[in-house]
């Protein structure tokens, strides 16, 4: 059995193929359980919504640090509105994907810290571990971070330098592996702290580059890991499927 912890399969404004589609063929592709990303508080119902409706669906109540205008007054309003009315939902796993994003310009220090602050209080108020998205940023989310006492958490997608990865390590982080593996040279933790996801449908692995990455090609990712770490694919799946399970509580 394979997880795929982290995508967007129900945002219809990123991912194109039927639904029920690619379900069938994460089922095929050994996935039983998948985790759907929220990015914003109206996205993070949506996400709810998705996995009320489909068994192995689970997901996470995010605000993606790019998509924050800096409005506090409508900030404190939406996460009053996601608190009072979703987070004791059964099928909420996770805070996230919430963080700091340096990588484009235009981006703003203060609003999205102010934005991380909150997430984190709620993360922490709930007990619940968090998805992080971190680009370019780690020097100011690292404290930020420490000023918190949150559960054991993942940094998604993790393409940093070997130094903030011995910093994750340190703090008992999971990390979030995916396609980028497969096709970037980026530093990679012990198997014993990994976590498989897709982002879908971004960052499709080999050798299904240009095309809608889905939950299914988990198991290229797999396949790659027990390449890199010389290792079984199904040790591979049974290790990466419990830290999941521990993880998220699923």
């Amino acid at each position: 059995m394979l997880v795929d912890t982290h995508c967007h399969i129900h945002d219809k404004q990123f991912f194109d193929p039927p639904l029920d589609a690619a379900i069938e063929h994460a089922h095929q592709n050994g996935v039983d359980k998948i985790i759907v990303i929220g990015t914003d508080p109206q996205d993070s119902l949506a996400a709810r919504d998705f996995a009320a409706a489909h068994d192995e669906v689970w997901w996470t109540f995010g605000y993606h640090p790019n998509d924050y205008d800096g409005d506090r007054a409508k900030l404190e309003q939406d996460l009053k509105n996601v608190t009072t009315n979703a987070l004791d939902d059964s099928k909420l796993v996770a805070i996230g994907e919430i963080g700091l994003d340096y990588h484009f310009d235009g981006y703003n220090r203060e609003w999205q810290a102010y934005l991380l602050e909150n997430m984190l209080q709620i993360a922490q108020d709930y007990k619940l571990p968090v998805s992080f998205h971190v680009r370019d940023a780690f020097s100011d989310f690292w404290p930020i971070y420490d000023n918190f006492h949150l559960p054991t958490s993942v940094l998604h997608s993790f393409s940093d330098n070997d130094d903030n990865l011995q910093q994750g390590l340190k703090r008992g982080l999971y990390f979030g592996v995916n396609g980028l593996s497969t096709f970037a040279k980026i530093p990679h933790p012990p198997l014993e702290r990994i976590i498989l996801e897709t982002d879908a449908p971004f960052l499709t692995p080999k050798p299904f580059r240009g095309t809608i990455n889905k939950p299914g090609y988990i198991k290229n990712i797999a396949d790659w890991a027990a390449q890199y770490y010389q290792i079984s694919f199904d040790k591979v799946a049974d290790i990466t499927t419990k830290n999941a399970e521990k993880l998220f509580k699923i």
